[in-house]
């Protein structure tokens, strides 16, 4: 069967972010992602699952695949994305988490609120420990139980100068165990492996990280799978079986 390029954006924030805008909802989110032509979003929000689920049910009303997915700040306070394919894997995850996420109340005032919306875009809860502090697992412990659920696990904007394993490690280990990296928009992953040549063992990914509704699909990958599934995008995160992503850094300034 020939392959077809899907765009997918695979980094977004919702409103239960406590850094995502008040306007990202999943409803919004979906709508700006179907008017930038993208086939495929994740919700990556901060330590949590909780807003995945209700954005994969508008994206399948309308049409859009919305992986699930979050960003975990690991023990040494590096972003890494880890997806799930189906609702008990979130569960098990989101379990996960909750024991191992410090109870340190949010403070609104300070990092902005952690809500939880409908469909309707009506507020049904907020998440109330803070979802930036990093939990008490390290990147391996993570890696391990991101793969014992069944999840992939591509540690986030690599090169970024922050919250990122080259931010706080000083490198990318050479023996990582991950399914991918990702790097932001501000390189490409031929410049960045003509750095770091070590690393040319990993396929890429590159992505919004959108925190605001214009930002949605400013930065997007294209997916060459035989059809949108959690399963075909592994088989292109780990270039098998002749699917591949191409991350040439693809932006829409159509803001």
């Amino acid at each position: 069967m020939p392959l077809t390029p899907f765009k997918a954006d695979l980094h977004i924030h919702t409103v239960l972010s406590p850094c995502g805008d008040l306007e990202m909802s999943p409803s919004a989110i979906v709508d700006r992602a179907l008017e930038r032509g993208l086939d495929v979003i994740a919700i990556s929000d901060h330590n949590t699952t909780r807003q995945v689920k209700v954005t994969q049910r508008i994206g399948r009303e309308r049409g859009l695949f919305v992986l699930g997915a979050v960003e975990v700040t690991s023990q040494e306070e590096a972003h890494c994305l880890c997806f799930f394919e189906d609702d008990a894997q979130l569960d098990a995850f989101q379990s996960f988490l909750d024991a191992h996420l410090p109870p340190i109340p949010n403070d609104e005032d300070r990092f902005g609120y952690q809500l939880i919306v409908d469909e309707n875009d009506e507020i049904t809860g907020e998440e109330p420990y803070h979802l930036l502090n990093a939990i008490d697992v390290d990147i391996d412990g993570l890696y391990d139980e991101v793969h014992r659920i069944g999840g992939l696990f591509v540690p986030a904007h690599v090169n970024k100068s922050t919250t990122s394993l080259m931010s706080q490690l000083g490198f990318v280990p050479p023996d990582l165990r991950a399914d991918g990296l990702e790097i932001n928009k501000f390189t490409t992953r031929d410049e960045f492996v003509r750095k770091f040549a070590y690393l040319k063992r990993f396929n890429f990914i590159t992505d919004s990280d959108a925190h605001f509704i214009p930002d949605v699909g400013s930065v997007y990958n294209v997916l060459h799978l035989e059809h949108r599934s959690f399963a075909e995008f592994a088989l292109a995160l780990r270039g098998q079986e002749g699917r591949w992503i191409d991350t040439m850094a693809f932006r829409d300034n159509n803001k």
